[in-house]
């Protein structure tokens, strides 16, 4: 029997935030950036359940929570308070939790096969992991709630974990009781779980796969189970089949331990778009140094591919990317190349219309591990 959880930290960013500033708590929170009194650019990463109730959420422009904070405001309720995202303090968060999660979830005695424990990292604020060993829901349960009551006691921050026979129904049922939730859906009560679920609660259904859907009169998951599977392999190749098992609430994906990391990469939105030389060249500098930082602090020590994002007024995005003939670890070597990736969009090369931009994005992929030292 497969008993696999899945761990998503509540508001996860604002609620580290709080529970490190005293002066914060109770208070409307949103991390993300500077609003600059409704004229800043970019979005929000989080926003607490105190700043959801103003109608403030993840991926809102940051110009749209100011004013939805000052219409609150104006109703005498607290305004929001902006932070800006301190990636570090997250990262180190995400690290303590792992460790907790690890330390109840496998057991003392490693008689077992490798498939019957393990922890999954799906994100900074996401885990997976199996509880297979113990045999019983009763059991697993247990662990999950010493789980959640360590990192209450030693974050100040909780989490809602979900608890089912595979990854899929364990990943949506620790979202149906947030905040601080527990739910445990068993497989013989997994399709009728999801069935009147909106679509979009089905991992890679996103919105332009929404909009789709809708127009063939599909909203909930019971509606999508009228299509076969040959249905939906048209309809979405590879991907249809597996959504055809999904609604059904069928997955028989594993813990992957170890999740490799692909990319190391930052990106800024500008104050005002501008092709100003000088202006750009200082904020492709910082983003440069803090993903060579990153990088430094990953554990790999080489890497291969370099590639650059950059957004236009328009919205019109463009990437390039240079792969290196050799493994690198030199900080000089990212930025000559990097910088090479970015000058045609400055001038007539790749931006003819000399469109002013509002974007810049650099990462960092396709690591290795040499053991030769970080050339700096």
């Amino acid at each position: 029997m497969r008993i696999i959880a899945h761990l998503d930290m509540d508001a996860f960013f604002a609620s580290v935030e709080e529970a490190d500033s005293p002066i914060f708590a109770g208070k409307p929170i949103a991390v993300g950036c500077d609003p600059k009194e409704g004229l800043g650019r970019g979005v929000i990463s989080t926003a607490n359940y105190k700043a959801r109730e103003y109608g403030i959420h993840s991926a809102l422009p940051i110009s749209q929570a100011w004013q939805l904070s000052q219409k609150a405001k104006s109703e005498g309720k607290p305004e929001v308070v902006f932070l800006s995202v301190n990636f570090k303090r997250y990262t180190e968060v995400s690290e303590e939790i792992f460790r907790i999660i690890e330390k109840h979830s496998i057991p003392k005695k490693i008689n077992l096969s490798h498939k019957e424990c393990g922890v999954e990292p799906a994100s900074i604020d996401e885990f997976y992991f199996d509880l297979s060993f113990t045999k019983s829901f009763k059991k697993a349960k247990e662990i999950c709630f010493k789980i959640k009551k360590e990192i209450k006691d030693k974050f100040k921050i909780t989490c809602s974990i979900g608890l089912a026979s595979n990854k899929l129904i364990a990943k949506i049922s620790a979202g149906v009781k947030k905040p601080d939730g527990f739910l445990i859906v068993k497989q013989k009560d997994a399709e009728s779980f999801l069935e009147n679920m909106k679509i979009r609660e089905i991992p890679g259904i996103g919105p332009k796969t929404e909009f789709l859907l809708n127009k063939q009169n599909v909203i909930i998951v019971k509606d999508l189970k009228r299509f076969t599977e040959n249905d939906l392999t048209k309809m979405f190749g590879k991907w249809g089949a597996d959504l055809y098992y999904k609604v059904r609430g069928i997955d028989n994906s594993s813990i992957v331990e170890n999740r490799v990391v692909k990319s190391i990469g930052e990106q800024t939105t500008f104050e005002k778009d501008t092709l100003n030389a000088i202006y750009i060249g200082e904020i492709f500098e910082e983003l440069c140094e803090n993903v060579f930082e990153r990088f430094k602090n990953s554990g790999f020590t080489h890497f291969k591919t370099i590639s650059i994002t950059v957004r236009f007024s328009g919205f019109e995005t463009k990437t390039s990317a240079k792969t290196l003939k050799k493994p690198s670890c030199s900080k000089k070597d990212f930025k000559i190349e990097s910088l090479k990736l970015l000058l045609p969009y400055l001038d007539k090369r790749k931006n003819p219309k000399l469109k002013l931009i509002r974007l810049l994005g650099v990462k960092l992929e396709k690591f290795e591990n040499q053991n030769l030292g970080l050339g700096i």
